[in-house]
């Protein structure tokens, strides 16, 4: 479970929103002190925003983000499942009662 946010979805998509229309752009410090933000907080949502849009290409989408937390929750659910398998595997496998495991039934002699 991830952390609590600390600032609501609504300020983040307002200072985006505020940011994106501003003509020109406002400093980025300047607009996060007059919304009470921390000013690492509205560039890297800028940032986001331009990846969502395909602006930037450095950095994923929050669709792909989401996608890749998924698919790690999947491998790891799926990991753990095989474990269970293997030792259920390794438990219940038939072993031979004769001497050397019933293999010398191939041989030669």
């Amino acid at each position: 479970m991830s952390a609590p946010k600390k600032y609501p979805d609504e300020l983040r998509e307002r200072a985006v929103r505020l940011y994106r229309e501003a003509d020109p752009k406002p400093v980025k410090r300047w607009l996060a002190e007059q919304l009470g933000i921390h000013p690492e907080a509205l560039r890297s949502w800028i940032r986001q925003d331009e990846a969502d849009r395909g602006e930037c290409a450095d950095q994923p989408s929050t669709q792909m983000l989401e996608e890749n937390r998924r698919l790690r929750r999947e491998n790891a659910e799926l990991k753990r499942a095989n474990e269970v398998l293997r030792a259920a595997s390794a438990y219940s496998r038939p072993r031979s009662a004769r001497p050397g495991g019933g293999h010398e039934l191939h041989r030669r002699p």
